[in-house]
C-alpha cells in the first residue's frame, strides 16, 4: 500500500479545526503587536484616498482590493487594536491551508494532503507572512490563486473557465503574486490540448493587467538601489538560492542547508516525473514556482542573492513546492516500519518549523515594545512647543512617520494605538522624544 491509498475519515474537518486552533495560538502570540513599517504608509494617507488612489501600486504591486479591505478595517475597527487585522491575516492563512489540502488531496490522497496542510500551517520560515497583518494582501492573492487552480482541476465547462478568470483577476487586485498563479493557469491550459480554447478567458485578464501597468503600475516605487540590466545575469543564482531556501523552509531549516534541500527536492520531483506521467497541473505549478523567483530576481536581484530567501517569499514558494512534492510523496510505501518513520519525519518537520515561528514571534514582541515606546513619545510631545514638524520618531521602525501632524490626524480619525499596550521600553521612549523635538529648543 502506498501513501496515496490511505483514507482518513473527516480529513477535511480535521484540517480545518487544526488550522483554526494553531492560528488561534498565533493570534495569542501576536497579542502585543501593533501597526508596523509599510502599514503606516496606508494609515497616514488613507484620509486622502480618492478613486485613483485605489489603482496606484504599493511598491510594484497592484493593491486595489487590498486598499479597499484595509480602508474598511480602518473605518470600522480603527487603530485601537491590532487584533482584528491579525485575525483577518490568520483567517486567510486558514483558507490557504484548507485549499492546499483540498488541491493536494485530490491528486495524492488524504494522508499527503493533510501532511502538506500541516507543513504550511506551521511554516516558521514564512513568519513574516504570519506575524505581520500587512501581508494579508499576499495571503489573499494566494488564497484566490489556489481557488482558481482548484476550479481548473474540475471538468471543463464554460462556467469554470469564467470563474477561474474572475478568481485570477481578484488575485492580481490584491498583489502581483497573482502573476505566478496566472502563469500556472496558462501553462496548465496550454498543456491540455482539449482545454487550450479556455485560454481566451484569461486574455481579458492579461489585457487589464497591461492597461493597469501602463496607466498606474509604472508609478510604483522601485527598490533602492534600482534594478539594472545586470539583474538578467544574476537571476539564475538569485532564483536558485530562493528555490533552495523555500524548499528548506518546509522542514524549518535555512541558509546553506537550502542548497541540499534544493538538490533533494529536484531529485524527488524528477524521479516522479521519470517514473510516472506528468500532468498539466504539475507542469503549471513548476512554471509558477520558477516565475516567482525569476520575476522577483529581475526587479530585486541587485539587493543580494540572499534576498530571495526573505521570509515573505518562503511562504509563497512553499505552497508551490508542497504541490510539486506531493507527486513523489504519493508513491511512498505505507506499511511496516515505513509508517512510524514517515510520521516521525512529518512531526520533526512541523516541530522544527513551529520552534522557528515561536522564536520570531518572541523577537517581534520585543520589537513591538520599541514601537509602542515611539507611539507613547508621539503622544507625549503632541502639545510641546518644541515639536519638530518634520521630526522622524524612529526611522528603523516607523520610517513612514516623518510628519507628526499626519500621525495626529490619523489617530484622531481612527483611534490611538498606543492605548492598547503599556509602556515597557522607557529607554527608547526617551530617545524617541528627543528625535521629535527641535535641536537645542
Amino acid at each position: 500500500m502506498t501513501a496515496s491509498g490511505v483514507r482518513i475519515a473527516r480529513a477535511r474537518l480535521i484540517v480545518a479545526i487544526a488550522a483554526l486552533a494553531v492560528c488561534g495560538l498565533i493570534l495569542w502570540l501576536a497579542r502585543g503587536y501593533t501597526f508596523y513599517f509599510d502599514e503606516w504608509s496606508f494609515i497616514l494617507t488613507a484620509p486622502d484616498w480618492t478613486l485613483v488612489s485605489y489603482f496606484q501600486p504599493h511598491n510594484e504591486h497592484p493593491s486595489i482590493l487590498f486598499r479597499l479591505l484595509y480602508g474598511v478595517l480602518l473605518d470600522t475597527v480603527g487603530l485601537r487594536s491590532y487584533i482584528p487585522y491579525m485575525a483577518v491575516l490568520l483567517l486567510l492563512h486558514v483558507t490557504n491551508v484548507v485549499l492546499l489540502f483540498e488541491f493536494v488531496r485530490r491528486r495524492a490522497g488524504d494522508l499527503i494532503g493533510m501532511s502538506a496542510a500541516a507543513i504550511l500551517l506551521t511554516l516558521g520560515g514564512g513568519w513574516e507572512d504570519l506575524l505581520w497583518a500587512f501581508q494579508m494582501a499576499w495571503l489573499a492573492s494566494i488564497a484566490l490563486g489556489l481557488a482558481m487552480l482548484l476550479v481548473l482541476q474540475g471538468p471543463r465547462t464554460t462556467r469554470r473557465a469564467a470563474l477561474a478568470a474572475v478568481l485570477l483577476t481578484a488575485s492580481l487586485m490584491f498583489s502581483s503574486l497573482g502573476l505566478m498563479f496566472g502563469s500556472a493557469a496558462v501553462v496548465m491550459l496550454f498543456a491540455s490540448r482539449d482545454r487550450r480554447r479556455d485560454l481566451l478567458w484569461l486574455a481579458p485578464v492579461g489585457i487589464a493587467l497591461v492597461t493597469w501597468y501602463v496607466a498606474f503600475g509604472r508609478m510604483g516605487t522601485p527598490p533602492h538601489p534600482a534594478p539594472s540590466a545586470a539583474n538578467i545575469v544574476l537571476v539564475p543564482l538569485y532564483a536558485g538560492w530562493g528555490l533552495g531556501a523555500s524548499a528548506a523552509a518546509l522542514i524549518g531549516e535555512g541558509g546553506l542547508f537550502g542548497l541540499l534541500a534544493l538538490v533533494a527536492a529536484v531529485a524527488a520531483v524528477a524521479w516522479a516525473w521519470w517514473r510516472h506521467e506528468v500532468d498539466s497541473a504539475t507542469i503549471g505549478t513548476a512554471a509558477a514556482l520558477l516565475t516567482l523567483y525569476v520575476v522577483t530576481g529581475l526587479t530585486r536581484a541587485q539587493l543580494g542573492l540572499e534576498q530571495s530567501g526573505s521570509s515573505r517569499y518562503l511562504y509563497v514558494g512553499a505552497v508551490f513546492w508542497l504541490i510539486l512534492l506531493a507527486d513523489p510523496a504519493r508513491h511512498l510505501p505505507w506499511r511496516g516500519t515505513w509508517r512510524p518513520a514517515l510520521a516521525a519525519c512529518l512531526f520533526l518537520a512541523c516541530f522544527n518549523s513551529s520552534v522557528v515561528l515561536v522564536t520570531f514571534s518572541v523577537a517581534k514582541t520585543a520589537q513591538m515594545q520599541r514601537e509602542f515606546a515611539d507611539l507613547y513619545a508621539l503622544d507625549a510631545v503632541r502639545h510641546n512647543p518644541c515639536l519638530n514638524p518634520h521630526g522622524a520618531v524612529d526611522l528603523l521602525v516607523m520610517p513612514f512617520v516623518t510628519s507628526p501632524a499626519d500621525y495626529y490626524r490619523a489617530v484622531d480619525l481612527y483611534g490611538d494605538p498606543a492605548a492598547s499596550q503599556p509602556l515597557v521600553d522607557h529607554a527608547d521612549f526617551a530617545v524617541a522624544q528627543r528625535n521629535l523635538l527641535k535641536p537645542g529648543c
